[in-house]
């Protein structure tokens, strides 16, 4: 039996080869990889001595050869393929174990040139991997030294590996070649500016129980590299599995977590913020964002930017919730916790990306790109566009409305005061509707002035503005752009409210 090693990726290949070298195997091996080995102690046959060619063109060519290719895509039930191997001189070689250049690892480099990306690309690699899958049947083939301990198992418990086993791994080097056919891909058509081809690569994170709805199947993924503020890649310290539900609020969650420095909480229902403030640290935040709306929490999904103390756990403990997510939890607040079995625990990444991720949105035979809606101008007083300039205490209070806005679905209204969210209206058909549900739960809780009102899109006409007013709204803030945006400035100096136009809009649909 022959095996044929070329390995970028050297992770437990010396002890792979010599446990194959132990079995009786006789193994072939190529440039970096031979002398690896033979300086480890493990005796190796040269590529060269095996084709009888040397390695040309700087290592270009060295494995494209008929005694390789041959040895691996000739079938054993063949009569035709055997006459073929006998007649030019060809040996099987029934195991391949390669994994290819780092061309994932040299294009993140910064300031790499295309050359060294070029001289990156693997050929060779690719073909052997390809060849001894297509061969499956009698070629075992190994990409990962993941999968070399099962490897040497079987070979000695039955002096080969399973079929099965075979049929697996196959399947797992067409999966590394496309990946990196793809990497390279996007690679040269960016250098080429070619933009009419997306090659998007995820793995499975789990099955879920069901999808949206328990008559629909789910599983949920992740991108290969880990980004921060990512459910993907969260750890969970307790409770039971996620939902599709769950992963979906939740992702909205760290959306509006991410647009805060200070500490701050966040309560979520079905995507959309229930409650939301900042305060001192998490418990002072948690306090104030339940108290904005204690009743639609109930189920919900809290967020933090900051580290959930005892304290803090002690204070969220009583109320029903589905998840909490935090940067970390500390040991008090775990013992605290840990006593609800079903409450997922998540530990997330918070910490700032230089760029914005992309979004992907499914639609029924498509797929929608965009960047996600990261950056968030800031409210400054020159902005103001009314008679009435805001009071200097409501500055915060307009950048929070605005930094929440932006993360309720359209037509959205946010109405807060003091750090914290009073009434949120979502999803209306129309703007007028999302302003009467914000300003009548802000009333309901018993606050009647000193309000700040923020929109995520124009306001039309000057209504919301008139029923502003009534609720006892001081300051406005809104993208502006609408032709009738004199309307609704007028309106407003009217009422003595102080409006601003931030000049950007953040519709989420």
């Amino acid at each position: 039996m022959r095996a044929l090693i070329s390995v970028s990726d050297k992770t437990g290949v010396v002890e792979f080869a010599r446990g194959l070298r132990e079995l009786g195997w006789e193994v072939i091996a190529t440039g970096g990889t031979m002398k690896l080995l033979r300086d480890s102690g493990v005796e190796v046959l040269n590529i060269s001595d095996v084709t009888g060619f040397p390695e040309i063109c700087d290592g270009r060519v060295k494995t494209l050869h008929p005694k390789v290719h041959g040895g691996l895509l000739a079938r054993r039930d063949d009569a035709e393929h055997l006459r073929a191997l006998k007649e030019n001189g060809i040996e099987f070689i029934d195991l391949v174990c390669v994994n290819l250049y780092p061309f994932r690892e040299t294009i993140a480099r910064s300031g790499v040139k295309m050359e060294e990306a070029i001289e990156n690309i693997d050929i060779g690699g690719p073909s052997m991997l390809r060849s001894a899958a297509k061969n499956w049947a009698d070629v075992t083939v190994v990409c990962d030294p993941g999968d070399y301990v099962q490897v040497l198992g079987e070979i000695r418990a039955g002096g080969n590996t399973e079929k099965t086993t075979r049929l697996r791994l196959s399947a797992k080097a067409y999966t590394h070649t496309a990946q990196y056919d793809a990497m390279i891909a996007t690679y040269m058509r960016a250098q080429a500016g070619l933009d009419e081809k997306l090659f998007l690569e995820f793995d499975l994170v789990q099955s879920l129980r069901y999808g949206e709805n328990p008559h629909q199947s789910a599983k949920f993924y992740r991108e290969g590299s880990a980004a921060p503020y990512s459910l993907a890649f969260a750890r969970q310290l307790g409770g039971k599995e996620l939902s599709y539900n769950n992963i979906q609020d939740a992702n909205a969650a760290l959306c509006i977590v991410r647009e805060f420095d200070r500490p701050f909480c966040v309560g979520l229902k079905h995507m959309n913020p229930c409650g939301a403030a900042v305060g001192d640290d998490a418990a002072d935040a948690w306090t104030k964002a339940y108290e904005a709306d204690k009743v639609s929490i109930f189920g919900g999904i809290v967020a933090t930017n900051c580290t959930v103390t005892r304290e803090a756990a002690e204070l969220m403990k009583p109320v029903f919730l589905e998840i909490i997510m935090a940067p970390k939890f500390d040991e008090g607040a775990l013992e605290v916790l840990s006593s609800k079995k079903n409450l997922r625990l998540l530990e997330v990444d918070m910490s700032r990306a230089e760029t914005a991720p992309m979004q992907y949105v499914s639609v029924n035979g498509g797929l929608l790109v965009q960047e996600l809606d990261v950056a968030t101008r800031a409210v400054t007083a020159e902005m103001c566009v009314t008679a009435r300039k805001p009071e200097a205490a409501r500055m915060d209070d307009l950048n929070f409305g605005w930094r929440i806005v932006k993360h309720v679905k359209s037509n959205a209204i946010v109405v807060v005061k003091d750090g914290r969210t009073l009434g949120v209206g979502a999803g209306q058909m129309n703007r007028i509707g999302s302003a009467e549900i914000a300003l009548k739960q802000a009333r309901a809780a018993g606050f009647t002035e000193g309000l700040v009102l923020a929109s995520d899109g124009f306001f039309p006409f000057d209504d919301c503005v008139t029923l502003a007013a009534e609720y006892g709204v001081e300051a406005i803030v809104q993208p502006g752009g609408s032709v009738r945006d004199e309307d609704s400035i007028r309106k407003a100096d009217e009422k003595g409210i102080a409006m601003m136009f931030v000049g950007e809009r953040h519709f989420k649909h």
